[in-house]
């Protein structure tokens, strides 16, 4: 089955990308219940385990609605966000702010008649649920993806410094046929899957544009809901994620360090997975200082490129560093 969204030339230029702390954390929790779970994700998943073991969360309310036998998930767990760096606070305050209506129509279209304990207790309350949830949810962020924010706030970062590239050089097609390998973009046509039998249109796509989202803590398949009250979402996996866990957990090759010395030939597998020059520091265990003077001498050999994401400076390796620590694609 393909499922198709038509975009006008209205609805293509407000299309956008953003950043979900919330997002990060529901696709986690669903990681950890095995829904779709991607390799990549591993090392996290056993430190979030660990962790849970040591000191279980209470997730009572939201479990039930994520991790289950259905084939979907109520899409207002994860509002699009409202602007492209919103924080866990602004994710659950827009949770929150769901119809009552809009709640129930959705527990409705998952769950039909047969609604688990926490889904009928919901629809029966819905705003003191969703309080309950966002709860739940905001607890669930700051044990698990919180520790590691900043590393997976670099690499969603870079991921859309790299589609924005893309869409200069290409347009909507080029953007669109590289944001994964299940997406085609064709005569106003946005088409996720193939099938010769069957296409399944959305109709009931959110007011807007697109709001596209790189997804760290995710599975490898690109989701999109059918039906929603906020903008059409396309989350997709990031790129970089198969270095987030492994970045600077390993030594240089020999070869490496004889070309640029210790320090740097480490500096330089760090940022396997892009870095800002306070996260390299910590990484490392060296100052900031010495950091930055060691990125320059990099940046000038051509091995590192930075780029401004918001507030933050983020830097990353060059296709010609990538080469030296065996990342390049």
């Amino acid at each position: 089955m393909a499922l198709t969204i038509d975009l006008g030339v209205t609805e293509l230029a407000a299309t956008r990308f953003a950043i979900s702390p919330l997002s990060e954390t529901v696709s986690g929790l669903q990681q950890l219940g095995g829904l779709d779970r991607n390799p990549v994700n591993l090392r996290w998943l056993r430190w979030a385990a660990d962790e849970l073991a040591r000191r279980p969360l209470d997730l009572s309310r939201t479990w039930p609605l994520i991790v289950n036998d259905r084939l979907s998930w109520p899409e207002f767990l994860v509002p699009a966000p409202s602007g492209s760096g919103a924080s866990i606070d602004d994710d659950l305050a827009a949770l929150c702010r769901t119809p009552a209506s809009h709640v129930r129509v959705s527990l409705r279209r998952v769950f039909g008649d047969d609604r688990p304990a926490a889904a009928a207790v919901l629809a029966e309350r819905p705003a003191a649920g969703l309080r309950a949830i966002a709860a739940e949810l905001r607890a669930a962020h700051d044990r698990l993806i919180a520790p590691h924010w900043p590393r997976i706030r670099a690499v969603l970062d870079a991921d859309v410094i790299h589609r924005a590239r893309q869409l200069a050089a290409g347009g909507a097609e080029r953007l669109f046929t590289d944001l994964h390998p299940d997406l085609r973009w064709r005569d106003g046509r946005l088409k996720l899957g193939e099938t010769r039998w069957r296409v399944e249109r959305v109709v009931e796509r959110g007011p807007g544009g697109l709001v596209l989202m790189p997804v760290a803590l995710g599975s490898p398949y690109v989701l999109i809901k059918k039906r929603t009250s906020t903008q059409t979402t396309v989350r997709y996996p990031a790129r970089g994620v198969g270095t987030l866990w492994t970045a600077g957990t390993r030594a240089p090759a020999g070869s490496t360090v004889r070309l640029l010395g210790r320090a740097r030939a480490e500096l330089l597998e760090a940022l396997r997975s892009p870095a800002t020059t306070t996260d390299l520091a910590r990484a490392l265990g060296i100052t900031p200082s010495a950091v930055s003077q060691h990125l320059r001498v990099l940046r000038e050999s051509g091995l590192v490129a930075r780029e401004r994401s918001g507030r933050s400076v983020l830097y990353m390796t060059t296709p010609l560093g990538a080469s030296l620590t065996g990342t390049a694609t």
